[in-house]
């Protein structure tokens, strides 16, 4: 099933952009050719590589081809590179930038991941895609070739990607001094949390249901307000809406100024985090998950 290397580019870009059109426009060419293209790599394999929705959704022998032509076109990528040539696709002069797709979970990219990932040389021409995804949930974008490495709680790798600890994300359970004295008898006390309104960043975010039962036994029945965006979330729990567990670096200093009460100092949650990446040797893929590593080396608990 030979696929020509234009024809790998205009899946990988149908799939970033969404619609024929978009991808069209960023490729310099027709709807009617983007879609010609699609339907030549679908005769080649024989199968339905691409839902015809808005936006487009790859299927199962979709999702193997996007895999392979996002490999295809990152060693093409690293070949022009390391044999720095100055035109053509790829760093060095390309017009069209190689994406770099990624999968981080918002509290390790509002605290940690953005300053770590900053620490790789700069390469002409290469430029980051970020999908912001729940931590246990990144490792399903691996799976269909939507990203080439996530941070995830999936200790188990994924087929064809190698995986390597991180470090734990600590969180600590936190209201703020008027949330205590209205809802906590004014002493912080955890029994009193199930029924005392909550924060949750999302319907899957069990954190709080989490603490609650590794502190209390119990379930939290109180009001749930729902906020998810990392750092909204931690102000939200500041402002006094709810009590929540929020990451360590977004409220330590907030409670070494009183602006915030701890709920049971002696028991953070930690999440314990992964790396998984496509098991390919790239030097660009191996460069970013250097200083991933390193960075969280520095940033988060070990375990």
């Amino acid at each position: 099933m030979p696929f020509q290397f234009d024809h790998l580019r205009t899946l990988t870009t149908l799939v970033d952009e969404g619609t024929f059109e978009a991808a069209a426009r960023r490729l310099h060419v027709t709807a009617s050719a983007v879609s010609q293209r699609v339907r030549a790599m679908e005769q080649s394999t024989g199968k339905v590589l691409v839902q015809r929705t808005n936006p487009v959704r790859t299927t199962p022998a979709g999702d193997v081809v996007l895999r392979y032509a996002r490999q295809v076109l990152l060693l093409d990528a690293d070949t022009a590179a390391e044999l720095r040539l100055g035109g053509g696709d790829g760093p060095g002069g390309g017009a069209e930038p190689v994406s770099v797709p990624l999968a981080v979970n918002a509290d390790s990219l509002s605290t940690w991941f953005l300053d770590a990932l900053a620490e790789a040389p700069p390469e002409p021409g290469t430029v980051f895609e970020i999908h912001r995804e729940d931590e246990e949930h990144t490792t399903s974008l691996l799976r269909s070739g939507t990203v080439m490495a996530a941070v995830t709680s999936t200790p188990e790798a994924v087929q064809g990607c190698a995986v390597a600890g991180l470090g734990a994300m600590r969180y600590r359970a936190v209201c703020s001094p008027e949330f205590d004295a209205r809802h906590l008898g004014g002493r912080a006390d955890p029994e009193l949390l199930p029924r005392a309104p909550v924060v949750n960043f999302d319907r899957r975010d069990d954190l709080q249901d989490r603490f609650l039962r590794e502190t209390t036994g119990r379930e939290p029945s109180g009001p749930r307000h729902y906020i998810p965006a990392s750092e909204d979330f931690a102000r939200t729990v500041l402002l006094g809406f709810g009590w929540g567990v929020v990451p360590e670096p977004q409220c330590v200093a907030e409670i070494g100024a009183g602006r915030l009460v701890e709920l049971a100092p002696g028991h953070p949650v930690d999440v314990r985090l992964y790396w998984q990446r496509w098991n390919l040797r790239s030097p660009a893929l191996d460069r970013i998950s250097e200083v991933v590593r390193a960075g969280a080396a520095a940033r988060l608990h070990p375990f």
